[in-house]
């Protein structure tokens, strides 16, 4: 089919093998690629039950049928597996450059499972794979395990001019539940622990590079497509205000609604936002616009911190969801500071999110006399070590490495845990902004904004934050829009300039697939059913798609809202109707 390579490569760690598995015109016409391929071979090829750490998980590397191509958004890839952090489905995205390696070496996914008994980094090309021995790897950084790789093949291959890489850090080795997996320095699969999946296979890093070339079906539909979009796109305020300021923004417009999680998750604004904003980042930090490559965007801030300790510490970032989980959750009341915290978190391969909640959740186990570990809130140099004794599963790092739902057990903090199936949730508040409760409730893999990104429509008043009735279903409307946007895969900072008919355009010129909005939502639609029933499969409880109780009873003191258990019921109850699925949340059989 147009825009895919009809193939997938299968990497068997273990005895150092690969073979080509054919996928059908169909397979790929029903799924679309990434995350809707992806999905289909986790249940054909996962063992249910599987421990996400053994050799017969699977993990897949996948980038959708846009990438390569001309289209703004698409230099993006998925990683797809059993997740350690929560036992069940696992999605994470990253940015940069690697798509495009991906895409060049012609495959549609990378499938790999088994676990090397040693140390190796993978080389996949054009049809094949190398195994590298990777001792000398195994213990570095982040950063310079991608040096190296970079540099060997730069140095070894010079066919292939450049290449993509991502790598795992002492986090991933070590199998920290919410280890990532990191590219281009920066960017990472972040969330649900697929570093550590990595790791359990004892593969460091994996490059990709070849010389391929997708042929589409229209291509000049497709770079008439392109152009007209980077026009109208010019004076789109969204795009101008990412580019200005990027996502630390939010800071601000989530402090204002009074929806920025403070003080683990007991107050909705820090009396310190205007150290911790994106005014403060761009004072006190030299900060230039970077963009992923296909983005006009720009929205990540290459930032140097100017004075203090940190002097000359350069880091994309620190992004909104860094910033809430460090600056709001624990309360490091300096951007440079939580810049140095996220220096020390990208290091080491772990997510800030989980990282910053499991710190703040320990702050309080350690106030309220649950743990003789001494640590408060704002403490930095407190902070940077535990994440270290975390990435190293060092004393109390052993307990919170292996995540919130046994860490908080382990503390007697079970009852104030934030988190959905074991996935804390980012920095939206659902007391006040209702429609992001069901988006954690109902997400795949846990308390995930990025599902529906629901916050949007809410904070823009789209839809009142508070209102009940009709929510679920525009929900699932953004969700399934947006789960077509990770079968492409694009990114989630286009979903203003893709609506249905943009991404019609889009796949016909890329595929040759002709598809209206409904044809596109019954995929998407099949997509959802997919990954519930694979969670179902490995054991989810309907009741697993509740909230956190503080969030029915602790109101937040500076607006006072809840938000309650009736109506997350009511909540849920609509979206398993809009879905198709039982009162239960089960869908129906596959025909």
């Amino acid at each position: 089919m147009f825009g895919f390579c009809n193939m997938v490569l299968r990497v068997n760690a273990t005895e150092k093998f690969f073979d080509l598995k054919l996928i059908s015109d169909g397979m790929l016409s029903r799924t679309l690629g990434g995350k809707g391929l992806a999905t289909r071979l986790l249940l054909n090829h996962n063992p249910p039950k599987v421990d996400p750490l053994s050799p017969e998980n699977h993990l897949i590397f996948a980038a959708g049928p846009v990438a390569g191509t001309p289209i703004w958004g698409s230099c993006r890839h998925g990683v797809y597996t059993k997740s350690p952090q929560t036992g069940y489905y696992s999605e994470s995205y990253s940015g940069g450059k690697v798509a495009e390696y991906m895409a060049a070496t012609s495959f549609d996914a990378v499938m790999i499972h088994g676990a090397s008994a040693e140390p190796v980094w993978l080389e996949i090309a054009e049809d094949t794979v190398h195994f590298h021995a990777a001792a000398d790897l195994w213990g570095l950084e982040t950063y310079e395990a991608e040096r190296r790789i970079k540099e060997w093949i730069k140095e070894n291959r010079p066919a292939a001019k450049n290449c993509g890489a991502v790598v795992i850090g002492p986090g991933g080795e070590n199998l920290v539940s919410f280890a990532v997996i990191e590219n281009d320095l920066w960017r990472c699969a972040g969330r649900t622990g697929v570093g550590a999946v990595m790791g359990s296979k004892k593969i460091k890093g994996v490059a990709f590079w070849g010389n391929r070339k997708k042929e589409l079906a229209d291509p000049e539909l497709v770079k008439s497509f392109a152009r007209d979009l980077a026009q109208r796109a010019k004076e789109n305020p969204g795009v101008k205000a990412y580019k200005s300021l990027g996502t630390p923004m939010m800071v601000d417009i989530m402090s204002n609604v009074g929806s920025f999680p403070t003080r683990y998750w007991r107050k909705g604004k820090a009396e310190h936002q205007e150290q911790i904003n994106a005014a403060a980042l761009h004072k006190r930090c030299d900060v230039q616009p970077h963009a992923c490559l296909r983005c006009f965007i720009a929205c990540g801030r290459m930032s140097t911190v100017k004075e203090g300790r940190h002097k000359g510490l350069k880091i994309e970032g620190p992004e909104y969801e860094t910033i809430y989980a460090f600056g709001g959750l624990c309360e490091v009341d300096s951007i440079e500071e939580i810049a140095y915290l996220n220096d020390v978190c990208d290091r080491l391969g772990i997510d800030t999110i989980s990282a910053g909640n499991l710190v703040a959740l320990t702050i309080e186990a350690s106030r309220q006399g649950k743990t003789d570990y001494r640590i408060d809130y704002g403490q930095v140099d407190r902070i940077a070590s535990l994440l270290e004794d975390i990435a190293f599963q060092r004393g109390i790092g052993k307990v919170l490495a292996r995540g919130i739902k046994y860490a908080a057990a382990e503390l007697d903090m079970a009852d104030q845990a934030i988190h959905v199936k074991g996935l804390e949730p980012a920095g939206y508040d659902p007391r006040v902004l209702k429609g992001m409760g069901l988006s954690y409730g109902t997400s795949d893999r846990g308390a995930c904004h990025l599902r529906t990104t629901f916050y949007k429509p809410e904070l823009a008043k789209m839809i009142d934050p508070d209102q009940i009735e009709g929510k679920a279903e525009m929900l699932a409307e953004w969700e399934d829009r947006l789960t077509i946007f990770d079968t492409l895969v694009l990114c989630r900072f286009y979903r203003d300039l893709y609506q249905w008919e943009d991404l019609s355009v889009m796949i016909k010129g890329v595929t040759g697939l002709e598809l209206d909005r409904e044809a596109m939502r019954a995929i998407a639609g099949s997509i959802a059913d997919d990954t519930r029933r694979f969670n179902l499969r490995e054991g989810l409880d309907p009741a697993e798609d509740r909230l956190p109780k503080r969030f029915y009873t602790e109101a937040l003191p500076e607006t006072g809202k809840i938000i309650s258990e009736e109506d997350m019921e009511r909540l849920l109850k609509d979206y398993y109707r809009v879905r198709g699925w039982d009162e239960q949340g089960r869908p129906p059989a596959e025909d």
